[in-house]
């Protein structure tokens, strides 16, 4: 019977049950500098000094160094340009749009004149982690079809699977495919059905399949669109002892909102190919929740130096994906066939853990007409882990994540002077690729600048910054595995007011 599989079979199958990647691993565990105009136009360097909402969001001990209540928003006008390149084709796509970087305030209480603890701050803030909001479309040849990735997936499959009975319908087989053997069995069926690959034999046993597209040059483009956020709520509790030590706790919620489109479309005109167009068609909804916490502290060492430490936790999240596609094809009789289920696969929760982080950070103040600041941080992507860890495919992918990531260093640099109620501001950071191969993504390198503007109990203040980096992303990770590459090039105009509560 049709629903019956050899054990071998199944095992062949179920392989491929779960869809995740290295980027997804990178996409959810990587952020961009947001913040205040203050912070950023220091490029974020400001894990020794505090007195900045957004500093909340390095060390929480910052709240404490806070002299009263005060509160911060923060809108940015952010510009992305991408250059692309695919094959031996290229493209460029810019965008850009208004969002709230953050908004927040602390609350400061004093404490009687003979305690030691001087002071206790509590605060709330919201910060942009990371916009997800991208498209471009790119065109290019190439010698390797689509009819790899179908292939890829096929292999193994019987082919009693793949068939329609009786008057079962496309959706029907898709969604059956998909509760019972996965993501691989509903590749392989849409391959089949859209005459992209065919059985070496008509046999409900045969498990071997070859292509209906004869190997040759193909004409590619590639579209992709994605949008979404991934943001961070913070709760933070500090305090100050005597005058030289400051120390804090935050507790941060997180959220992911993420979905992106794809199409691949591919033409050839080898008269020994069935099939000559090909349109594929993915959709991924992410989103997700979790948790994280931050332990930090400020010390003054004499007048002009102070320091910075700070712990962030692992961030543990819950997330739930949603897919859909399509396949659209020229059929060996040169009629127009689709394969659209109109299915919405909803995939089983899973638990995603970014990995903790340690930073230092030291600061030199010239009285109170500057200071330059200097902070370092550590991260080891090789830690990432999707869970749970005893499923087959996780423990294939936290395999791949170890061979392939690795510990990530950071280095921000900034600068303020002050010129009466003016003060100008300077940055420049550097955040190392988290992968062995920097292929992949390369280093980012970035500089800022700014300037504010003091009105006594208001400040306004204005920053740019701007940002570059490499990354090469594969089209699909089965067969088809060529990758686009982008250079990304992310600017940022931030204006904020802060004022006293």
């Amino acid at each position: 019977m049709k629903r019956l599989l050899s054990v071998i079979a199944l095992f062949a199958i179920i392989s491929s049950v779960k869809g995740q990647t290295l980027q997804d691993a990178y996409r959810y565990s990587s952020s961009e500098l947001s913040g205040t105009a203050r912070y950023i136009g220091m490029s974020g360097a400001f894990g020794a000094l505090g007195g900045d909402i957004s500093a909340m969001s390095i060390n929480p001990a910052s709240s404490a160094v806070f002299i009263s209540s005060t509160a911060t928003a923060s809108l940015s006008y952010r510009s992305k340009s991408n250059d692309i390149m695919f094959n031996n084709g290229r493209s460029t796509a810019d965008e850009s749009d208004v969002e709230l970087d953050n908004i927040g305030g602390v609350f400061v209480f004093t404490t009687s004149d003979n305690s030691d603890w001087r002071k206790i701050s509590l605060g709330l803030n919201y910060t942009t982690d990371r916009n997800f909001d991208d498209s471009y479309t790119v065109r290019g040849t190439s010698n390797n079809s689509i009819d790899q990735y179908f292939l890829g997936y096929a292999d193994g499959v019987p082919l009693e699977l793949l068939q329609l009975q009786g008057s079962e319908r496309i959706s029907d087989l898709y969604a059956f495919l998909g509760e019972n053997y996965g993501f691989g069995a509903q590749q392989a069926f849409l391959g089949y059905q859209g005459y992209v690959i065919e059985a070496d034999a008509d046999n409900p046993e045969n498990t071997s399949y070859f292509s209906l597209i004869d190997a040759a040059n193909f004409d590619q483009q590639y579209s992709y669109v994605s949008s979404g956020l991934n943001g961070k709520f913070t709760f933070n509790m500090g305090t100050q002892f005597k005058d030289f030590l400051y120390l804090g706790l935050n507790l941060n919620s997180h959220f992911i909102n993420y979905e992106n489109s794809s199409e691949l479309s591919e033409f050839n005109n080898n008269p020994e190919s069935a099939t000559s167009e090909v349109y594929f068609g993915n959709t991924l909804r992410t989103n997700g929740d979790g948790f994280s916490f931050q332990l930090g502290g400020i010390a003054k060492l004499g007048e002009n130096i102070r320091v910075g430490l700070t712990y962030d936790s692992p961030t543990w999240f819950y997330i739930r994906e949603e897919t859909t596609q399509y396949l659209e094809t020229n059929s060996p009789l040169d009629e127009f066939v689709s394969v659209n289920p109109r299915t919405v696969n909803v995939y089983p929760e899973y638990r995603f853990q970014i990995p903790s982080k340690l930073s230092a950070s030291a600061a030199y103040l010239f009285g109170k007409q500057g200071l330059i600041s200097l902070d370092f941080g550590a991260k080891d992507y090789s830690n990432i882990k999707f869970k749970p860890e005893n499923d087959v495919a996780f423990q294939d992918l936290n395999s791949r994540i170890e061979d392939n990531m690795k510990t990530a260093y950071d280095l921000r640099i900034g600068g303020e002077y002050r010129i009466a109620n003016f003060s100008l501001r300077g940055g420049y950071r550097l955040e190392e690729s988290p992968y062995q191969n920097t292929d992949i993504v390369g280093d980012l390198t970035g500089y800022s600048a700014g300037v504010g503007y003091s009105f006594g109990s208001i400040n306004l203040d204005l920053a740019y910054s701007n940002s570059t980096y490499k990354e090469g992303n594969p089209v699909y990770n089965v067969g088809l595995t060529e990758p686009v590459y982008i250079d990304r090039d992310l600017s940022k105009v931030v204006l904020s007011l802060t004022f006293g509560l």
